[in-house]
């Protein structure tokens, strides 16, 4: 790949680091697509300048992306970046047109969110209230209490700080994607619960981190421990396919839903940029609203 290539690049994922506020994870995605595509180009067709890559360049090498059986979701996100890319060396004047204009992206099936009943929820819930036998148990009860009472992210509630807490006025400040900061309110009885899990770490540890949940040596949680001890308790409780720490917000979400509360408050609890990431939780109470139709009416 050549230098010049490089450093267009580099001051591109510079823009989305310090300009647009992106996360880390979200920028190694963003070096690894271009990086992809670049020696592509490089391997099929030599040499080119950035004015000289066409349409017909990118979709021989999206041609590529589909032998590889790569999902439709996967190859929208590496057009979507190559767009980003192209379109903030078009205002930087580098290039007269953006390349990927003509590119249609591959239509993406809907996946209904997968969630746990609320049945299930509250068993799981209550079996937690016992299993603080150890750290881990403790930690397991807070992180399936937390992902379910605030639908956060992983990567927001293991990185959530003591001082984003203001359980006074029973809310939490999240900072999300892109650096937005949200606020989502808990109620008395989980407020309580974190109250309780900071009495624990301060017996537990003379000095630990400013942030909330630790592991049992006081350090940082780590996505993967996380994950596992979710994973073990969803087993328990469900007989999802899936059980990890995202379908616990999309049971958040989808329970909301099914109890009447409106799509744009959803939205804002979840921190989602736009209404079309949340109207998937339509999709789900839809079908509720289908089932109870069946059972119910008599023409059914």
């Amino acid at each position: 790949m050549s230098a010049p290539d490089l450093l267009r690049i580099q001051s591109f994922l510079d823009y989305l680091k310090f300009e647009k506020r992106y996360s880390p994870h979200t920028i190694i995605s963003y070096q690894t697509d271009l990086l992809d595509f670049f020696e592509f180009m490089d391997r099929t067709y030599g040499a080119l300048k950035l004015g000289e890559i066409t349409h017909g360049f990118i979709r021989s090498w999206l041609a590529g992306l589909k032998e590889q059986q790569l999902s439709s979701r996967t190859i929208n996100r590496k057009i979507s970046g190559l767009r980003s890319f192209f379109k903030y060396h078009l205002k930087r004047g580098e290039i007269e047109a953006v390349p990927t204009a003509n590119i249609v992206s591959p239509k993406i099936s809907k996946r209904l969110p997968v969630f746990v009943k609320e049945s299930e929820t509250r068993d799981l819930i209550t079996s937690l209230s016992q299993a603080t036998e150890d750290w881990k148990s403790l930690n397991a009860k807070m992180l399936i209490i937390l992902f379910y009472a605030t639908g956060m992210r992983l990567s927001e509630l293991i990185g959530l700080k003591e001082k984003q807490l203001d359980l006074g006025r029973s809310g939490i400040k999240v900072l999300g994607k892109g650096n937005k900061e949200r606020v989502i309110p808990v109620s008395a009885e989980v407020a309580d619960c974190i109250r309780d899990y900071q009495q624990w770490k301060k017996k537990e540890f003379e000095t630990t981190t400013d942030l909330l949940l630790v592991t049992e040596k006081g350090k940082k949680l780590y996505p993967k421990y996380a994950y596992l001890l979710v994973n073990k308790y969803l087993s328990q409780a469900s007989t999802l396919d899936k059980k990890s720490p995202h379908v616990l917000r999309h049971t958040f979400a989808t329970h909301l839903m099914n109890n009447g509360a409106d799509l744009n408050a959803v939205k804002e609890l979840l921190g989602h940029a736009s209404l079309a990431a949340t109207q998937v939780y339509t999709h789900t109470t839809i079908e509720k609203l289908k089932d109870v139709y069946k059972k119910a009416h008599p023409k059914a």
